[in-house]
């Protein structure tokens, strides 16, 4: 897979026309950026900043049908009550999602393992159960959670998020750790970020009526989509695709509750 140049920590988009490249900058090595534990910089609880709790939600996780060792270690790495208001900090490691301002929500922990988890079963990874993904796309940036999370799977993550206040929010959550593989960028998701491209992997945390066009061009051969897109019953559903040499090939799971995706900046 062609590699597109690195932009630095944190990237901005050009939100009045396509997105012009950011600044550029050195990259760490993946080995260093994966073996880094995220420790976001807030006063937590000795209890909450203990890897115990970590390790029970993630016994739960695997006691629930997460199987991949890869997604069960960087759950139980990434330390969520930091991406949360303190308020809720107690709330940190239940499997419940949490408001994290402009009617949004960080995803539960279920929900972002598995979402992960298919994620790395990608074509392009079949049997090749100790390897990291390449290149990932995350659409919705949040609090920055699933970016960490996703930090320890893939070579290198882009971060997309289209609300200002939720994109400046994540640049506080993971700015100070300088995750040299993790790049956030202010802007529409629903138009991709082409100058990463292709992806490994494209993730989204907000659902349409369908998957955008613009997501599947930016697709690598053997590259996979998880994503939640409206139901024949007006609800959502996950859904999967797979890119390959002839085409796609797409499959709808389990039903899901995202927030809506949406167009433009705010």
């Amino acid at each position: 897979m062609a590699q597109a140049p690195r932009p630095s920590f944190p990237a901005r988009l050009n939100v009045s026309s396509t997105p012009a490249g950011p600044s550029f900058a050195k990259p760490r090595s993946t080995a260093a950026a994966s073996a880094q534990v995220v420790r976001p910089p807030v006063s937590s609880t000795p209890a909450m900043a203990s890897a115990a709790v970590r390790a029970r939600m993630v016994q739960k996780l695997a006691a629930q049908g997460i199987a991949d060792a890869r997604v069960l270690q960087a759950l139980g790495t990434v330390e969520r009550h930091g991406f949360v208001d303190s308020a809720l900090v107690n709330q940190a490691y239940e499997d419940t999602s949490l408001p994290i301002g402009l009617g949004q929500t960080i995803s539960k922990p279920s929900v972002v393992a598995r979402m992960v988890e298919l994620l790395l079963g990608a074509p392009a990874l079949v049997g090749k159960p100790q390897d990291k993904l390449g290149r990932v796309l995350d659409i919705g940036t949040g609090c920055g959670y699933q970016a960490a999370v996703l930090s320890h799977v893939a070579s290198e993550v882009y971060s997309i998020e289209r609300l200002r206040g939720l994109h400046e929010k994540a640049r506080a959550n993971l700015r100070p750790f300088r995750l040299s593989t993790v790049h956030l960028l202010f802007g529409d998701g629903r138009l991709g970020y082409p100058k990463g491209a292709p992806y490994a992997g494209i993730v989204a945390a907000a659902g349409g009526e369908d998957i955008p066009a613009t997501w599947i061009e930016q697709l690598a051969v053997g590259g996979r989509i998880v994503a939640p897109m409206q139901s024949a019953n007006g609800g959502q559903a996950l859904v999967v695709i797979d890119k390959n040499a002839r085409g796609t090939e797409r499959r709808m799971l389990e039903p899901v509750h995202f927030v809506p995706l949406k167009s433009g900046i705010a």
